[in-house]
């Protein structure tokens, strides 16, 4: 099924809670789109001539080489940069650096630790900004995210995904993913980790127009219970290493394990954003089970991020 055109050219990525509900669904479509393209052999040069600076704050695996290939495949190409590379690295205003930055290429991706960082970059650039991941969003993991358990359950709206540890990027973007798609949320995470109040406020809010439930369980056990899909990240995100071992021992009870998938429904699946601790937040067991999905979802970053690319940029044809 082909997507029907919605005109995304020119619009920054920063939440999706900045996105409508038609806006969602034909992003996931065009990734679907693109995705059989590429397994087809198909090449779709959509982005010939296009280019695409991605500025680095973060080490990344799954985000770079997703955005480069990605890139690529649409014949585009992508300009790795690191804070120490720019003179953003030297004190260089954000204003500074995302004016000259779009004179040069037709998108900015950025991986950040303050989201602010993002937003200002969004209100001083004149071509679309990508949040590919800050402290409080990681939109484009939640769309890969939202392909993936549509792939394999076939539908999203009503279906019920729980969380269960830190309240931290994902577990926001997965409440605003699920609010636009219908698909109930639920996050399970012990007292100091909890989501950010005004982005679960926001986030129910705008559920109402899908009719999905966002809400928090504090308990694992009670919140896995018949849950169609069981996600966890990491104990500890990047910029607090100095906290981990209190986060290992705040956060033990929030193990994904066995026993906590076996409250979820039979044919539950397990997702995890990637990287893994294993034996931390989740057991060997549970990762490497028939359950997971959690290659799936690394791989549908690849398209999803094809999706955002030749929906924002300008070009001919799409």
């Amino acid at each position: 099924m082909q997507s029907t055109a919605i005109n995304l050219t020119g619009k920054h990525m920063l939440t999706l809670l900045d996105y409508t509900v038609e806006e969602i669904d034909y992003l996931l479509m065009k990734a679907s789109e693109l995705k059989q393209a590429t397994q087809k052999g198909e090449l779709n040069e959509l982005l010939r001539g296009k280019s695409l600076g991605m500025i680095f704050e973060n080490a990344s695996t799954r985000t770079r080489v997703s955005f480069e290939v990605g890139m690529t495949q649409l014949g585009g190409h992508a300009l790795f940069l690191s804070p120490k590379d720019l003179q953003i690295g030297r004190g260089e205003p954000i204003k500074d650096t995302a004016n000259v930055l779009s004179r040069y290429v037709d998108a900015i991706m950025i991986r950040t630790n303050s989201h602010q960082t993002v937003e200002e970059f969004a209100t001083h650039a004149t071509v679309p900004v990508i949040n590919a991941l800050t402290d409080a969003y990681h939109p484009c993991q939640a769309l890969a995210d939202a392909l993936t358990i549509k792939e394999k359950k076939g539908a999203l709206k009503g279906l019920t995904l729980v969380y269960v540890g830190d309240g931290n990027n994902v577990a926001h973007s997965l409440m605003a993913v699920g609010a636009k798609t219908g698909m109930n949320v639920t996050i399970s995470s012990p007292d100091g980790y909890e989501v950010d109040s005004e982005i679960f406020v926001r986030a129910k809010e705008q559920a109402k127009e899908t009719g999905a439930i966002i809400k928090v369980e504090q308990d694992p056990l009670v919140a896995a219970k018949g849950a169609d899909i069981i996600y966890t990240d990491v104990w500890t995100s990047m910029g607090y290493e100095n906290e981990q071992s209190k986060h290992s021992q705040d956060l033990k009870p929030y193990q994904v394990n066995e026993g906590l998938m076996a409250e979820a429904d039979s044919k539950a699946i397990f997702m995890h954003c990637l990287p893994a601790h294993r034996d931390e937040e989740v057991t060997s067991g549970v990762i490497d089970s028939a359950q997971s999905v959690v290659y799936d979802q690394a791989e549908n970053r690849l398209h999803v991020q094809k999706a955002i690319l030749a929906s924002v940029i300008s070009h001919n044809g799409c």
